[in-house]
């Protein structure tokens, strides 16, 4: 129970890594707002851990105001925030366009800046606090039919170091997971929207693992879980590869 008493928001919650790290946060004790686009799905993860739900776009900076506000004004003073909202649509960047651009950006670096704005002031003030971004191997690595997704998680993580940079004197940590591929909804999607060259891009992902497999969401969750922890109390700046050794950086 390291995490018994605080007060844990995730984004994305209601799917993949997202419902599996609130799984893992109520395990250990937190009381969880699970948030989502997808109000029902946050509704049936949150009832499971015994969480709050709260429908919550990422890409919207007054609807992120007012989830915040129902979620300390409901169950208090937010001491973990997990940014791990995701969005992507496969293809080729030469087949790319600027809104497909800041549709996939939208979600996956100004939706991290825009709730780490909406939370960070708190947690400074109270001088404590945890974050933990939910990055991806993509953006240290990259990825073929995710050109754009892959720029994204590499500013989560440059965004994840100068945010550790400047809130260490107030007692915040702020560190990143890097998922390698995980058996998730997102990348199950790519065969769906490739077909036989998004299930060769998944086949060489895998392949590109030294454990030659697919990770699980719960893999990921206890990562994150770790860093959102005192455990973790001398950790501050770092992107640790959940990846089966697909990037040993």
């Amino acid at each position: 129970m390291r995490l018994e008493g605080r007060i844990a928001l995730v984004t994305g919650g209601a799917s993949g890594i997202g419902a599996a790290t609130c799984r893992r946060l109520a395990g250990e004790g937190a009381r969880v707002a699970v948030t989502d686009m997808n109000a029902s799905g946050a509704g049936e993860v949150a009832a499971e851990v015994n969480g709050m739900p709260y429908e919550m776009d990422v890409r919207d900076g007054p609807g992120i105001a007012a989830a915040v506000k129902a979620v300390e004004d409901e169950l208090g003073p937010i001491d973990i925030l997990v940014n791990n909202a995701g969005y992507d649509e496969f293809g080729f960047f030469v087949n790319t366009d600027e809104a497909m651009w800041d549709r996939v950006l939208g979600v996956n670096l100004r939706g991290v800046i825009a709730v780490t704005h909406a939370i960070l002031p708190g947690m400074q003030e109270r001088r404590r606090g945890r974050i933990v971004n939910v990055a991806s191997e993509a953006g240290r690595v990259g990825s073929s039919g995710s050109g754009i997704y892959s720029a994204a998680k590499a500013g989560v993580i440059g965004f994840t170091k100068a945010v550790a940079r400047e809130a260490a004197r107030y007692g915040v940590t702020c560190n990143a997971v890097a998922p390698g591929p995980i058996e998730t909804p997102l990348l199950m999607a790519a065969p769906e929207a490739l077909g036989d060259v998004g299930q060769k891009l998944v086949d060489v992902m895998v392949g590109s693992t030294v454990l030659r497999r697919l990770g699980q969401p719960d893999e990921v969750a206890a990562a994150i879980t770790f860093l959102a922890s005192d455990d973790a109390s001398f950790v501050t700046g770092q992107a640790l590869g959940v990846s089966g050794g697909l990037a040993m950086i």
